[in-house]
């Protein structure tokens, strides 16, 4: 019953075909469409991420990182609240790291 009817459907709809004159539409379309890349942004994506590692390695910004995560876990630990796992506070920051690195590849 299925391919009887899938049948007379394409059947019909082979009939009743027409084609539609595009006159130069689709390539006007395609021409207008912006570019899927662009090389200047790129490069300028490129270069500013080059130049944010040599300043966060120039200004020991491992060292400042490292710093500012110990002082949040003892003010954790002085405050009583140890409840709070270290590994969730590694995780927090990896995934804070992740978006950050995600928003600046993504900022034309």
């Amino acid at each position: 019953m299925m391919k009887t009817d899938d049948k007379l459907i394409a059947d019909f709809f082979a009939t009743k075909k027409k084609e539609v004159a595009d006159n130069g539409f689709s390539r006007k379309v395609m021409e207008n469409l912006p570019h899927k890349t662009n090389r200047l942004a790129q490069a300028w994506a490129l270069f500013v991420t080059l130049v944010a590692l040599v300043l966060f390695f120039v200004f020991d910004g491992l060292q400042g990182v490292i710093t500012t995560l110990r002082d949040v876990f003892v003010s954790m630990v002085q405050q009583s609240t140890t409840s709070i796992d270290p590994y969730s506070l590694l995780i927090a920051a990896v995934v804070l790291l992740f978006l950050g690195i995600c928003k600046v590849w993504t900022m034309e």
